[in-house]
């Protein structure tokens, strides 16, 4: 197990971790009834929060980030010497956790993607573990939440009984819930980004060696060229070349402070968490 703790990338901290240490810090959460937020960060991911300073200090509070895209994993050995011999993929993450909440009872929450995605995933994830009790599936609105929406979501899902929810709403719609029902909610919340299309079926995963050479992202292109062409052929050379100027300390990638202003609705949520569930604002945005 590695576990070497947080490490600037960019500016966005991101946990050198490895399969096991990622899912036993899921696990003990479920098991003990705390918050917990969990994101796995590609490229895409981390220029988000380069971009965004606000989302990038959202994004240091996350409990656990992981790296998700080997470019990724290659930043943490090459400017932390972190050692680290693989990714932490989503989708692999996803399918680890629900083998393991499977093989100890407990119950599984999704949220996100469409009602045809849930509808395929829900059978495929129950064949690949019989036993895995599935809590609740929610499909995403694709609207502005209402305010006190949060709320109504996060009675719905502990009424379920679940112990872990899977959030897949893509990158950053998910890491603005996750980080926005945290305070709402004892159980841990994991971004999983494309997951649920993986292993519903919806979405070709890309041979081995692509992955592994950090390639998964021409795979992507080349299924949704109109959809991604911004993502990988402007913020993959901003990411390398910020990337070398952090490691000739010619930028000095400095993360956003803790006091860093978020937008509107996450700071009045994050003020009113502890009042009355009636008073707080939603601060979902898109879901």
């Amino acid at each position: 197990m590695i576990d070497r703790g947080k490490r600037n990338v960019l500016g966005v901290l991101v946990d050198a971790v490895d399969y096991e240490a990622a899912e036993a810090k899921v696990l003990a959460a479920a098991r003990e009834r705390r918050p917990l937020a969990l994101t796995a960060l590609a490229v895409h991911g981390v220029m988000t929060g380069v971009q965004d300073r606000a989302h990038g200090a959202r994004l240091n509070g996350f409990d656990v980030v992981t790296p998700d895209g080997q470019p990724v994993r290659w930043a943490l050995n090459l400017l932390h010497g972190s050692g680290l011999a693989d990714r932490v993929y989503g989708p692999t993450l996803t399918l680890r956790v629900l083998r393991r909440c499977a093989e100890e009872g407990l119950p599984v929450y999704l949220y996100g993607s469409t009602h045809e995605t849930l509808a395929r995933l829900v059978p495929a994830v129950q064949t690949l573990f019989p036993s895995l009790k599935i809590a609740g599936a929610e499909p995403s609105k694709f609207r502005r939440v209402r305010p006190g929406e949060d709320v109504e979501i996060a009675s719905r899902i502990r009424s379920s009984g679940a112990r872990l929810v899977l959030v897949g709403l893509g990158c950053p719609r998910q890491e603005v819930f996750a980080f926005a029902m945290r305070p709402l909610l004892d159980m841990p919340l994991i971004a999983v980004g494309a997951a649920f299309d993986y292993h519903a079926g919806r979405l070709g995963r890309p041979p081995r060696w692509m992955q592994r050479y950090g390639l998964e992202w021409v795979w992507r292109f080349g299924l949704e060229p109109r959809r991604l062409w911004r993502r990988y052929l402007l913020l993959n050379p901003a990411y390398l070349a910020r990337l070398s100027a952090q490691k000739t300390r010619l930028w000095p990638a400095t993360p956003p402070a803790a006091g860093t202003r978020l937008p509107t609705t996450d700071r009045t949520w994050s003020a009113l968490a502890a009042s009355r569930p009636a008073a707080r604002s939603s601060s979902l945005g898109r879901t």
